[in-house]
């Protein structure tokens, strides 16, 4: 069975989520430098089935596009044409950070790990998946 991967698209870094075979469980993979994004993916695709990928689309509380979602939108064209034989889903991540910053401190993180970005992009595009999972299965 294949797997969803989610990705939370940011200009430095950039989260990765991935579900269970089954589609039942979101749980964060890595982060990954923007600029090795397309490299990763094409190792991850040759050792895993992949399904489809959900990609953050970064969007305003107004509504409005934010700042990264050019950059966003230029990824996935880039995407589409690499990866053809892949569904890619736009989904809304509107306040996952804030989401992924309460949950740590929630869980107990201390300050250090609550501020390092790289595991709150990564925790976000679990949210990302898991929020992307409840709405459409």
């Amino acid at each position: 069975m294949a797997r969803l991967l989610s990705i939370d698209y940011g200009k430095r870094r950039c989260g990765i989520a991935v579900s269970d075979p089954l589609k039942l469980i979101a749980g964060g993979l890595c982060t990954v430098a923007t600029h090795e994004l397309t490299n990763f993916l094409k190792d991850y695709f040759q050792k895993e089935d992949v399904e489809a990928v959900v990609l953050g689309l970064p969007t305003q509380t107004s509504g409005q596009a934010s700042e990264n979602q050019q950059r966003v939108r230029q990824f996935a064209a880039s995407f589409t044409k690499q990866f053809p034989h892949i569904p890619l889903h736009f989904y809304d991540e509107r306040f996952t950070s804030v989401i992924a910053h309460r949950a740590m401190l929630e869980g107990g993180l201390k300050k250090s790990r609550r501020q390092d970005k790289a595991l709150v992009d990564e925790i976000s595009a679990c949210i990302i998946l898991e929020d992307y999972m409840q709405h459409h299965q």
